[in-house]
């Protein structure tokens, strides 16, 4: 063999021998940079290569099956024990984890940590949310999370585990007796101020959202609270207390509730504390009773008589027409069934709810006559109730003749609430401005006040207001006790429907019904003396 040959094959030997120690070395870097592949409890997948990251979703995977078996943790015994007790506790409480952030690391880190989002879900859709945190050493070249009764919760402690309640056993909302309204056994009470209530609530309580149907707590080793987490109070602890009474609540739903139509009911304090707020389903479920505004028909001519005491030369006893119908600049008014009374007391009229002689009366004030009467009852009032929307009315001064005459029966622009029909009675009643509240120790705020009728003209109206209920319209009312009030039959739409109404108040308590479309006051006295009797 040539010298050159002999070369030849020594080369191409070396060349083949570095090939395959390059192919050996490309294989065990590729083995050793080769990702975990994702195990579930009790699989061994992890790899000394996987990332904090990896580390840290893997356990929260089985931290929510509540199996730690196998878990990257340093701990496993210790953490196995403590989240099965946990999830004991919980009463077997699903829970759902994701993670959050996770700092990148060098290359020679033995620590760093990872937050992550944890959400509870118990009976009642309640779900308890919060943020825990990870920390993650190297043990044994590879990333673990190192175990501590915080990353179950990062307030609990070594020696404290978590304990669950069921939050019905106090309520969160109280009635003004200590009653429950939200939580406790306060199921169907004030349906229409659930969401009002419990938003407060939540609010009061750092805006948890719903009130939860169970609380958790951290305790110590003896079971002893320590804190309470999530939901319901500590025995330690308050509910928000409402002016609400649970008794006259429950009188007026069931009053609305035995309606086929749609039927209000507001009750407050004269000293302004609501005491019920109640619709039927027929009503809908927005809170009308609070700011749906409407004509409030011959209910008006408490203001109307308001304002002829005062600027119209009249007094209770005044001697006026009633005829059955009449013609009023360019309007007709009618009595119902068109009555006639002939001449009789302004009173004795506004028994009868002469509409005639009230149109007449309204025609001869001046044109902001009926509106400041209004203002004066309150129905121009605006006013922010923590978690309630309100509105009283809205009575302006009238722009023609034929606008006061209508006013002055309660037609035309005028626009009461059922809460301000209420607030007009309680301010008779008292004779003084009356503020709407719903909290004990959360004030209303008054962005427009007012200021009561002379105690001279509230007397005469008072005087009015009872004959009503002796000898007038409400006289149905005569056994329910010394009633003041003013029915009220108000069309609306076409004229073909009309609501009715009752307003009034009996000793501390005022009160409104207001019935859409029922075409009758009638039924309006009706449920006023089934709330009255409740």
């Amino acid at each position: 063999m040539s010298p050159a040959r002999k070369r030849g094959i020594l080369i191409g030997a070396a060349l083949a021998v570095v090939a395959i120690v390059v192919a050996a070395v490309v294989l065990l870097v590729r083995e050793k940079q080769a990702p975990a592949a994702s195990g579930g409890p009790g699989e061994s997948t992890e790899s000394a290569y996987d990332s904090p990251a990896q580390v840290a979703a893997r356990f929260l995977r089985q931290f929510d099956t509540g199996d730690l078996t196998g878990a990257p943790v340093d701990d496993p015994a210790a953490a196995t024990a403590a989240l099965t007790a946990t999830r004991g506790a919980l009463g077997s409480a699903p829970v759902k984890t994701s993670l959050g952030e996770v700092p990148t690391t060098a290359g020679d880190a033995t620590t760093t940590s990872a937050t992550f989002h944890a959400a509870w879900s118990f009976p009642g859709d309640s779900v308890w949310r919060y943020e825990g945190k990870l920390e993650l050493v190297r043990n044994a070249g590879k990333w673990v999370v190192r175990w501590a009764m915080s990353v179950i919760h990062p307030k609990l402690e070594a020696s404290q585990q978590l304990a669950v309640a069921r939050a019905s056993a106090k309520p969160v909302v109280a009635d003004r007796d200590g009653k429950a309204l939200v939580g406790g056994d306060a199921a169907g009470v004030a349906p229409i101020l659930q969401g009002a209530l419990s938003k407060v609530a939540s609010g009061q309580n750092g805006g948890t959202g719903t009130p939860a149907t169970v609380s958790v707590s951290r305790v110590d080793a003896s079971g002893k609270p320590v804190e309470t987490l999530f939901g319901q109070a500590t025995e330690t602890d308050k509910p928000l207390v409402s002016t609400l009474s649970v008794a006259s609540q429950t009188a007026a739903q069931k009053a609305v509730d035995g309606f086929q139509g749609p039927a209000i009911i507001v009750a407050m304090k004269t000293s302004g504390e609501l005491l019920a707020v109640a619709q039927n389903g027929a009503a809908g479920n927005q809170p009308k009773a609070l700011n749906g505004l409407y004509s409030p028909g011959s209910a008006f001519k408490i203001a109307t008589a308001t304002a002829a005491l005062q600027q119209g030369g009249v007094s209770a006893d005044s001697q006026v027409a009633c005829p059955g119908s009449e013609q009023i600049g360019t309007r007709t008014l009618k009595n119902e069934n068109a009555f006639d009374l002939g001449t009789v007391s302004l009173k004795t009229a506004f028994a009868a709810s002469c509409n005639t002689t009230f149109g007449r009366l309204a025609g001869q004030l001046p044109a902001d006559g009926l509106a400041k009467a209004a203002t004066q009852l309150g129905l121009n009032a605006d006013f922010e109730i923590p978690g309630l929307a309100t509105e009283t009315g809205k009575v302006e001064p009238s722009s023609s003749g034929d606008e006061k005459v209508e006013a002055g029966i309660g037609q035309g622009k005028v626009q009461v609430s059922p809460l301000g029909a209420a607030l007009m009675a309680a301010t008779v009643a008292t004779g003084k401005p009356v503020v709407p509240k719903l909290w004990q120790g959360l004030e209303t705020k008054v962005n427009a006040g007012y200021q009561a009728p002379p105690a001279g003209v509230l007397n005469q109206v008072r005087v009015m207001m009872r004959e009503v209920c002796t000898t007038g319209t409400a006289k149905a009312l005569k056994s329910s006790g010394a009633v003041f009030g003013k029915t009220g039959t108000a069309q609306f739409g076409s004229g073909a429907d009309a609501n009715g109404w009752f307003v009034g108040y009996r000793g501390d308590v005022a009160f409104a019904v207001m019935l859409e479309g029922s075409n009758d006051s009638k039924p309006a006295v009706q449920l006023a003396a089934k709330f009255l009797a409740g």
